[in-house]
């Protein structure tokens, strides 16, 4: 059974230095307005086939949520669904701002 990692704020700021990573916000769509990573995508049921035909299962994949608790959940079900790196981002979006600010956007990228 495939199965995601967890990883830090600090390490997924490495992976997104590095090169191509997509990333997928999991929190509503009021809060990914309100503040967001950059580059992210906000990713929910409505959205979701399209999200899963759009990226490439082989490229690194960080699940955000609000604090990285139900990102783990959402991060193995991408791993199910054949995403070789899929990725569970410890602390969430919350960690990610008190950590990177300049690297956080507001409204729809």
């Amino acid at each position: 059974m495939s199965s995601f990692t967890r990883i830090s704020p600090a390490d997924a700021k490495a992976m997104i230095d590095a090169g191509d990573v997509n990333i997928a916000d999991i929190r509503d769509a009021m809060s990914y307005q309100s503040g967001h990573m950059t580059a992210s995508r906000n990713v929910d049921n409505s959205n979701l086939p399209e999200f899963l035909a759009a990226t490439s299962k082989d490229q690194p994949l960080i699940v955000c949520c609000y604090h990285g608790n139900s990102s783990q959940q959402a991060a193995q079900f991408f791993a199910e669904q054949g995403y070789t790196q899929a990725y569970s981002l410890d602390g969430g979006y919350e960690m990610w701002k008190v950590s990177f600010p300049e690297l956080c956007a507001q409204g729809q990228d």
